[in-house]
């Protein structure tokens, strides 16, 4: 039994260099971690390990034993099941059909050494045996790693055969993008050529429109002109002549233009033949109609007018083709118009002609009065006019200086008759009627803004004759007949010989007028004025321009004639004759008519200072008057709004005057007017007026307060009286010796009551209107004069030392001309 532990210990020391070196857990975490997929399947194996079979060499039987270490032989001294006899040894026929396990021996154990060899053999076994699932895992393991192997063989050749595909689809994408550039420089260069074609395609149309053209050209017919394609034609013909023009740098383009020109007068020439042929065929078949007898006034008027509207509905696209053309290429085709105009022109006025001669014979133009004269015969020529002017714009849209030269033709068969009458006219008033006449027939063609371009007039601006028009206006084509061009030179005949004979009259009525002795009764006319006017002065008034409808026209009848004279030739050439004639006339008319006025004021002076110088005045302010009116009137026909007419008069005018200044000096004079300033055509006559005017209104003044004023005057600069006895001694004095304060205050008093009151009576007769006292302003100054030379008597007597109980101080002088002067 001592041996046997040395023997067990001897049996590992042979097992020794079988042990392979182990290694903990921690170094094998620390050489190699795990990962998660490595965790998991070690976590399997365990919970596979954690119940081991037993190894294959134990028998179901052998599992049982209480001692798994009891060798086999052992077992073969079990008995059999179902044997007598379970302790007897298994026969040696039965055990040599059994199968020998290779753990047993092979020999009976005899000896220690042979157990200790055969233990050491099952303890290698059992070893073997509880490591068998490391070595299956481990050759699990191997097997995947073969197959990891292998697939990473596979993968390494699947990644070459990648490669290879890679590197063929990038030659394939180079290959196919330079294809690609190819192509797409292929397509440019494809397209630049269809552009270069359809370009050149473009261009070669302008060139081969020329065959078409000369084509239809060369079997032209009657009915060529009228077809759709002839206007198509002449529509692609006039294209390519532009085009070829702008382009003029294309080979042999001056021989295309220059055939295509060719075509182009070919078409229109055959537009005008056909046009003149129509109006022949038209204007022969009319006439032999007209010729007919018994032909009415509206069978004329159909076959004159209506016939040729019917006819112009198949003419006048053409003819507008070639008034357009005419305008596009004006040195090749406008004579071709001209002669269209002068076609049609010639056809109308060859119809007409009769009929004009035959109205106007109608008229008697020898012995008519003048203004039904012109007013019948203007009349029917307007209308002739308008119809004229609505069938030309049936044919043609241009041409409107033939047109105006046709119409003047016409005109003339009336004016060779009229315009003598006016020449030879003597009368005044006719010669207004004769152009009120024509201006009524010229205003309703007055060009209105916005009917033709749609603008709009400015506020303000009122319908106006434009009577220095040369020409006619026109916005597109022809709009509409503007007589005035027609009826201008008849109405500058009646104005030229307006002009003349209102200047005769000046001359003759108002320069060299004499004057009679009832012309120069002043005051009796104001007097008599007084009486009821009759119906003859009221008709005369109606007659003077509204421009001269002054306040102090209702009394026309007190003015001197050559003033009444001078308004109403002004009135009547204001609205007939042009504004600077009208100005230039003005002037010569009222300075004339200040020359007469003046000179009437000298004669009356003879019997009369104060009337005379009263006439003056009153006729003064009234040509003033008359000024301002015509300078009112010229700064509304100019469009000024400044220029209102003073409603208060020139009787207002002159109270202003007067009261700025005592001394009337021009200057104060002008500063004080309150009225407008005249244009300065005319400024000459109106400083002769004022210069006039303020000499007579101051001889006015002195000639009312000298009588008055004098005595004080007298006795303010006499010496004073120092005693008795020196006036005793000096003989020489008592021929200067003053009176008493108290009788010239008394002479004062009465010179008052009696000279003044009745000079007041006479200031109001000649300046007095019917909404103004004007006497009124002279009084003022009158008072103010005799006021101031009684304060001067006042202040001297007060300076004597007397006493001024027993006069008149001077506020009860200044009332006491205030009552008297009222």
């Amino acid at each position: 039994m001592a041996s046997r532990p040395a023997r067990r210990g001897a049996a590992p020391l042979q097992l020794a260099p079988q042990v392979k070196p182990a290694l903990s857990v921690e170094e094998w975490e620390a050489k190699a971690p795990l990962g998660e997929l490595e965790i998991r399947s070690i976590a399997q194996v365990k919970s596979a390990s954690e119940h081991i079979p037993l190894p294959s060499k134990f028998s179901l039987d052998e599992a049982v034993a209480s001692r798994p270490s009891t060798p086999l032989a052992l077992q073969r001294n079990k008995p059999v099941a179902g044997s007598s006899r379970p302790n007897t040894p298994l026969s040696g026929s039965a055990s040599a059909r059994s199968t020998v396990h290779a753990l047993h021996p092979k020999q009976p154990i005899q000896t220690p050494q042979q157990f200790y060899d055969w233990f050491a053999l099952i303890d290698r076994s059992v070893a073997h045996s509880q490591e068998a699932h490391f070595r299956a895992h481990v050759a699990n393991v191997s097997e995947h790693l073969s197959a990891c192997d292998l697939l990473v063989e596979k993968i390494d050749l699947v990644d070459q055969e990648v490669s290879g595909m890679l590197e063929g689809w990038r030659g394939v994408e180079e290959g196919g993008k330079s294809l690609k550039d190819a192509c797409q420089k292929l397509l440019e260069e494809r397209d630049k050529l269809i552009e270069l074609t359809e370009e050149i395609g473009i261009r070669l149309d302008y060139f081969q429109e020329l065959e078409h053209a000369t084509r239809m050209l060369n079997h032209p017919g009657e009915s060529l002109v009228l077809q759709t394609d002839f206007l198509y034609m002449v529509e692609r013909v006039d294209i390519c002549i532009d085009y070829l023009k702008a382009h003029r740098h294309f080979r042999e383009v001056e021989i295309y233009l220059f055939r295509y020109q060719q075509c182009m007068t070919r078409a229109m020439t055959l537009i005008k033949m056909y046009f003149v042929g129509s109006l022949r065929a038209l204007s022969v078949d009319v006439s032999k109609r007209l010729y007919e007898k018994d032909v009415s006034p509206t069978a004329q008027m159909h076959l004159l007018y209506t016939r040729f509207k019917t006819v112009s509905s198949q003419l006048l696209p053409l003819l507008s083709e070639l008034e357009r053309r005419a305008r596009s290429h004006p040195q090749e085709l406008s004579a071709l118009l001209d002669e269209c105009h002068v076609a049609y022109f010639a056809t109308r006025k060859s119809l007409l002609v009769s009929r004009i001669t035959e109205e106007i014979k109608g008229l008697d133009p020898s012995h008519t009065e003048l203004v039904e004269l012109t007013r019948a015969g203007c009349s029917y020529l307007k209308q002739l006019c308008t119809d004229e002017f609505e069938l030309y714009r049936n044919f043609f849209t241009s041409g409107e200086e033939q047109l105006y030269s046709y119409l003047e033709n016409l005109c003339d068969y009336l004016y060779d008759d009229l315009r003598p009458r006016i020449l030879h006219e003597p009368r005044l008033t006719v010669l207004c009627e004769v152009c009120t006449v024509l201006q009524a027939l010229m205003v309703l063609d007055v060009y209105v803004y916005g009917e033709d371009d749609g603008t709009e007039p400015n506020d303000g601006e009122e319908l106006s004759i434009d009577l220095d028009a040369q020409a006619v206006h026109k916005v597109h084509g022809l709009q509409k007949l503007h007589t005035s061009h027609l009826l201008e030179m008849v109405l500058q005949d009646a104005q030229t010989r307006l002009f003349f004979k209102a200047q005769s009259v000046i001359q003759s009525d108002i320069r060299y007028y004499a004057p009679r002795p009832e012309d120069l009764a002043y005051p009796e006319i104001l007097i008599n004025a007084e009486k009821p006017s009759s119906g003859t002065e009221i008709q005369e008034k109606a007659s003077v321009s509204d421009i001269f409808r002054l306040p102090s026209i209702e009394r026309q009848n007190t003015w001197y004639p050559t003033l009444r004279k001078t308004v109403w030739v002004l009135s009547q050439l204001h609205d007939f004759v042009k504004p600077a004639i009208f100005e230039d006339i003005a002037q010569e008319a009222i300075n004339l008519c200040r020359q007469s006025l003046v000179a009437a004021a000298d004669m009356i002076r003879v019997k009369a200072p104060l009337d005379a110088h009263l006439f003056l005045a009153r006729h003064l302010l009234l040509l003033k008057e008359v000024i301002q009116s015509i300078d009112v009137a010229q700064r509304e026909a100019g469009g000024s709004g400044s220029s209102v007419k003073n409603p208060a008069g020139m009787s207002d005018t002159l109270a202003t005057m007067l009261s700025k200044t005592t001394s009337l000096l021009p200057d104060a004079l002008f500063a004080s007017l309150g009225m407008p300033r005249i244009d300065e055509s005319i400024q000459e006559a109106k400083h002769g007026i004022d210069h006039e005017l303020r000499r007579a209104c101051e001889t006015i003044i002195t000639l009312c307060t000298d009588s008055i004023t004098q005595p004080l005057h007298d006795w303010a600069i006499a010496p004073n009286t120092q005693s008795t006895n020196k006036i005793e001694s000096e003989p020489s004095l008592k021929q200067i010796i003053k009176p008493s304060s108290h009788d010239v205050v008394t002479a004062f008093k009465h010179a008052c009551t009696t000279e003044l009151r009745a000079q007041a009576a006479r200031l109001r007769l000649y300046l007095e209107d019917s909404r103004t006292v004007t006497a009124r302003v002279l009084l003022e100054h009158v008072r103010e004069r005799i006021g101031d030379a009684y304060e001067a008597f006042w202040e001297a007597a007060g300076s004597e030392g007397r006493e001024r109980d027993d006069i008149m101080t001077v506020p009860l002088a200044r009332r006491l001309l205030i009552d008297v002067c009222t």
